[in-house]
Formats: structure tokens, sequence, C-alpha cells
């Protein structure tokens, strides 16, 4: 139940961007069944709006290899999300485990996260807040493949803004003073100058990857 109300805060902005996602299943020419397998078995929100902005009439193998590429690059964060529930989930039977990193996206790390940096243990949160997510997910998507035909310009109605201002909340119970901010700095750093610099989706990897060996290091060093 914990995990439940904790996940409710941050579902009204998971599922603006849902939105977003079922209008675009829609307008490639997916199923409703084939959009809701690909939300349930991905859930992996930009990784699944990327992939669909470039998702051609006709598949093809090479097409399925590209579109397979792009998500691994995008979702490249989540291999280090994992690393860092390892002390957590590591104590767990595998089979609990392994479920859980199935539910894990940005929003449950970051429940799961301040949690147990308030002292917080018990695994059955963390699976309150993804069924939370998940179910407000999987609804929206549904929503929006049946609205698809109006959600056109998602920026005319600021839904392009949802996942950049949920972030930028969810940062603010992990402030652990400014000392600790630089990963987030050299991240953020490094993501905006990939983005100008390098075509396609690289700049989500590489700010991930600066931001975890600026955030190692100084973690390191002494205060």
């Amino acid at each position: 139940m914990l995990g439940l109300q904790r996940g409710l805060p941050v579902a009204p902005g998971i599922m603006a961007f849902g939105l977003v996602v079922g209008a675009a299943a829609a307008r490639q020419g997916l199923s409703f069944f084939q959009s809701l397998a690909m939300n349930f078995l991905v859930c992996s929100g930009i990784a699944q709006l990327v992939a669909l902005e470039i998702w051609p009439h006709v598949l093809t193998w090479s097409a399925v290899i590209t579109i397979a590429l792009l998500t691994a690059v995008i979702g490249a964060r989540l291999f280090l999300m994992s690393v860092a529930m390892r002390p957590w989930f590591g104590q767990r039977p595998a089979w609990q485990a392994y479920t859980g990193l199935f539910f894990l996206t940005d929003a449950t790390w970051l429940i799961a996260m301040r949690y147990r940096a308030e002292g917080g243990r018990d695994f059955a949160v963390y699976f309150g807040a993804a069924t939370t997510i998940m179910t407000g997910w999987l609804a929206a998507t549904g929503i929006g493949y049946f609205l698809g035909g109006f959600i056109v310009n998602p920026a005319r109605y600021g839904l392009d803004l949802v996942m950049p201002a949920f972030f930028a909340a969810m940062l603010v119970p992990l402030w652990k003073g400014a000392r600790h901010a630089w990963g987030w700095v050299i991240g953020g750093i490094v993501a905006v100058v990939v983005e100008r610099l390098v075509p396609g989706w690289w700049f989500i990897m590489a700010g991930s990857i600066a931001g975890a060996i600026a955030g190692g290091y100084i973690d390191e060093q002494p205060e």
C-alpha cells in the first residue's frame, strides 16, 4: 500500500506521456493489441516514441535491427540504474530480483532510491509503485491510441514538457548538497554538447555515463 501511494503522485505525468506514445502507435498503423503488447513488454516511453518516429511502412529485418539497436542505446541508462539497485535487489532471491528489474523505469527507480535513502527496506514498496505506474501507463497509452487523430502535435498541448518537468521535480528529494550535484551538472552538459554535435540519440547514453563517472569520482573523494 505504501508503494501504491508513492506511485500515485507521478502517475499523472507518466499518463500524459503515455497519451503521446499511444497516439504515435495509432498513427503508425499498429493495431491496438500490438500497441498494448509493446507498451507492456518494452515499457520505456522515450525509446518507444523514438522508435515510432522512424517506424517504416514495411518492416524488414534491417528495420527491426535498427529499431532494436536504437532502443538498446536509449535504454542503456537502465543498465546504470540496475547497478545502483544491486545493493538492495542483490539480497533477494533471483526470481524476485529479476522480476522486479523487468518493471524498472525512470520513475520506479527514483521512487525506490528515495525510499531506500530514507532507510526503507521493504521490497514490496517497489512492486507497489511499479503497479501504480504500469497500470496508469497502460491505461493512458490505450486512451492515446484511440485519440491518435487528435494528438498530432504534442507540443501544442504542452505534453512535450511533461517528462522534463517530471524528472526535474523527482531530483529534488535526491538533493544531497551542491558537491554531489556535480554529477548531474556534468551529465547535463555532456548530453547537451553531444546532442548538438552528434546526430541521433547518443546524447542520452553519453550524458548518463559521464554523469555516473563524475558522481562516482566525487563520492570517492573526502568531503
